[in-house]
């Protein structure tokens, strides 16, 4: 049974208040969301990747613990930005992998085609990563969009809330990013072709 949201958004202002138990009583109650997300990631990674769906939500558990004290939302928000900590996980074991394998074909992370970020079916993480982060030193707002959207997987209604913009602009702001990612990654794989 899905937990109320005013529940998960209470206790996620007493863990902004500073209530460490806070945090004790709302992983429970997120968990599957949590997991799905990880689940989501994983599904994208490597065949002999070593990190498992569990072991990506607990590296972000333990990362909450450390975290400065945090001033969230709601669980939209909360959710996003898990996600952009298992992205950020991903990216930097992607990045080691890559630095082991230099000189040898690294493999490539399919992503998912119902996003349509990428070029095509080949994109990595890293390369999307990257790109991402071209994109917000254009457009901050965009990028962060995306990694609600594609990161997140939360919906563009979800995504415009957390934003503070209306949904039109929302969904304008994705279809642009959509095309600036695409291009931005089709360069990066005639770099690497």
């Amino acid at each position: 049974m899905e937990a109320p949201a005013h529940q998960i958004t209470q206790l996620l202002q007493a863990w902004s208040e500073g209530d460490a138990s806070a945090l004790d009583r709302l992983v429970p109650i997120v968990y599957e969301d949590l997991h799905r997300l990880a689940r989501h990631y994983m599904a994208e990674e490597r065949p002999d990747h070593t990190l498992q769906a569990t072991a990506l939500v607990h590296e972000v558990y333990l990362r909450l613990l450390v975290a400065a004290r945090p001033s969230w939302q709601d669980r939209a928000h909360f959710l996003a930005v898990c996600a952009q900590a298992m992205r950020r996980i991903l990216v930097d074991l992607g990045r080691a992998h890559q630095t082991l394998k230099r000189g040898s074909d690294v493999p490539r992370l399919c992503l998912q085609e119902a996003l349509a970020v990428a070029a095509g079916p080949d994109a990595d993480l890293v390369a999307v990563d990257d790109a991402l982060t071209a994109l917000a030193a254009v457009d901050p707002r965009k990028a962060q969009l995306v990694e609600l959207r594609f990161f997140g997987g939360l919906s563009v209604k979800e995504a415009a809330e957390v934003l503070k913009v209306s949904e039109q602009t929302a969904l304008r702001d994705w279809r642009i990013a959509k095309g600036w990612l695409r291009q931005e990654l089709s360069k990066e794989g005639s770099r690497g072709a």
